[in-house]
């Protein structure tokens, strides 16, 4: 899981699959410390990994993880690559770890076209949120990618464009087999 934050995604995947054994990584100290409180009182210490490492950089991580190529038969992400200003490094990155016929599974905000529709679900989803979670949502929809640019960016890595889908009204999904 690149960018597994507090681990809650990782969490609640190894309860649900029996012997599913999880790599999160996360390139925020803080973010670890989280997460591995939250996997402790989980108790799924033994089935997830924690790893500090720069999803735009795996091979370069002293972490002591395998960060080989081909190394994971799943590599997943939930909203890091509006986070990331080079998300072209990220998704490189997911692809190379990935072993043929692993599955790529990856999901993020989409930028709205417009301001009006922009307006609309920062009013729709962060309603109650106090001004300053309403400016990071807002910030974080503009660093977002818009369909059409997920769409180029896979293309530019050889999958089909199909392969990028809306999910919801503001989130674009990316699942594929790598070849």
């Amino acid at each position: 899981d690149l960018g597994a934050g507090t681990a809650q995604i990782p969490i609640e995947l190894v309860r649900r699959v029996p012997h599913l054994h999880i790599t999160a990584i996360d390139a925020a100290e803080s973010m670890l410390a989280l997460a591995h409180q939250n996997i402790a009182t989980a108790g799924l210490t033994d089935r997830i990994t924690l790893v500090r490492a720069d999803a735009k950089r795996l091979a370069a991580t002293q972490s002591g993880a395998c960060f080989d190529t081909g190394s994971y038969d799943v590599v997943i992400s939930n909203s890091i690559l509006h986070h990331i200003p080079e998300p072209r490094e990220v998704v490189a990155e997911a692809i190379r770890v990935t072993t043929p016929g692993g599955l790529l599974f990856h999901r993020d905000l989409c930028r709205p076209g417009d301001e009006a529709e922009l307006d609309r679900i920062v009013n729709t989803y962060a309603a109650g949120a106090t001004p300053y979670q309403r400016k990071l949502f807002t910030d974080s929809l503009h660093a977002a990618l818009t369909l059409d640019e997920m769409r180029q960016l896979v293309a530019d890595f050889g999958f089909a464009i199909e392969t990028v889908r809306m999910t919801s009204d503001r989130h674009w999904t990316w699942t594929a087999v790598k070849k």
